[in-house]
């Protein structure tokens, strides 16, 4: 009888861990579909995945953080491609996302001319005011203006001869206002509801470059998003003596934004965060993962190591600094206690049309996942945040 329940609870564990397997490469190849359109500026692809993602939260139980709407709305500007993205070289037309990206603060143009060589990777095209920039990477972004020049990068590769006649017709449309929202949501504690453990990750990425190319954004940051969605669906189902709040950040590619959003204009009091976690850049990790504020909240660093080495879950937790590199960053200068989780090896594809579902190895997902479970029990038997040693 003890032989067959231990190969009982063997067997539920592997089957958790592969529904939990399943619903992480399902909700990465949800979030990186053209219907979200890289959860950005055009085709309403940023809009459609706040509606996704409230969605998810209200079927595992989360509640809304203010009581009443998952979605805190705000906006700001932002200069867009929704349209004409057609640039032709010499001749020959390139692919966009494969062989150029335009600036993302260009202004839309139409037109033929001659490209003047400037230096070894620079040409211009003064009639139409175009600049041909060749790139080692091609890497994309947000910008919030609209220069008077259209700035063209061209990959390297892409080269067959040195550019000297460009023709070009493409669109783009600044939004000075542009609408958004965070998705906010809660799972009430069951014995200290005003102790806040924190889990946050931004949902929204580059868009669209043109009406038929896109940015999937698998890694960054389908994949925190996941991870987070992951913890919400188990603590919404498991309810904790401390409250487990849930924040979706938009804004983030365009500067923090969101994040920058919620700490001015908190839907729960900010001293009342007992530590928050945020997940970003979560879709590899076979080299291991970074943590960033390991070193301003050392005690807390050295507890997240133990419980790794007692779990073996992963094969190194690397310490960092303080950084403004994502949206823990805001909090950190309110003063909550938090720390920047990012994934460490395998593929390189950043901010450009290759970070695919496909191709996301997901290699320390539920090690992840299992990691971030027992740290948060840990800070729940503790009755006060530990600060800073310094």
């Amino acid at each position: 009888m003890k032989y067959k329940l231990i190969l009982l609870l063997l067997l539920t564990a592997n089957c958790t861990l592969a529904q939990d397997s399943l619903f992480a490469r399902k909700m990465v190849d949800t979030l990186t579909s053209p219907y979200f359109w890289g959860r950005g500026y055009t085709k309403d692809g940023v809009h459609h995945a706040a509606v996704f993602l409230a969605a998810q939260f209200k079927l595992y139980g989360v509640k809304p953080m203010d009581g009443k709407n998952y979605q805190q709305e705000f906006s700001y500007p932002v200069n867009t491609f929704p349209g004409k993205m057609k640039v032709v070289i010499n001749g020959a037309e390139l692919k966009p996302g494969i062989d150029y990206i335009v600036s993302p603060d260009s202004k839309g143009v139409t037109g033929t001319g001659k490209l003047e060589q400037v230096d070894s990777t620079h040409f211009v095209d003064k009639e139409n005011r175009v600049v041909l920039s060749l790139e080692d990477k091609l890497t994309w972004s947000v910008e919030g203006k609209a220069l008077d020049y259209t700035l063209i990068q061209m990959d390297k590769k892409s080269v067959k001869q040195t550019p000297s006649a460009i023709q070009i017709d493409m669109e783009n449309q600044l939004i000075p206002d542009f609408k958004t929202a965070n998705i906010c949501g809660m799972v009430k504690g069951t014995s200290k509801p005003d102790s806040v453990l924190v889990i946050t990750a931004h949902y929204d990425h580059l868009g669209g470059m043109g009406s038929n190319t896109y940015f999937p954004g698998a890694n960054d940051n389908a994949s925190g998003v996941t991870q987070l969605l992951s913890l919400a669906r188990y603590y919404g189902a498991h309810p904790q003596r401390y409250s487990m709040a849930f924040i979706c950040f938009s804004g983030e590619e365009a500067g923090l934004l969101g994040s920058k959003y919620f700490t001015d204009n908190p839907l729960i009091p900010l001293k009342n965060i007992r530590f928050l976690i945020n997940l970003d850049l979560d879709g590899t990790g076979i080299e291991g993962i970074t943590v960033v504020n390991a070193t301003v909240y050392p005690n807390e660093f050295a507890a997240l190591k133990q419980i790794n080495s007692l779990g073996n879950y992963l094969v190194k937790v690397n310490p960092r600094g303080k950084a403004a590199n994502s949206d823990h960053y805001y909090f950190t200068e309110k003063g909550v206690p938090a720390f920047f989780i990012y994934t460490l090896g395998g593929i390189k594809a950043y901010h450009d049309v290759f970070d695919i579902s496909k191709t996301l190895p997901l290699t320390e997902y539920a090690d992840l996942f299992k990691l971030i479970l027992k740290f948060n029990s840990s800070l729940m038997t503790k009755q006060r945040p530990i600060l800073s040693a310094n």
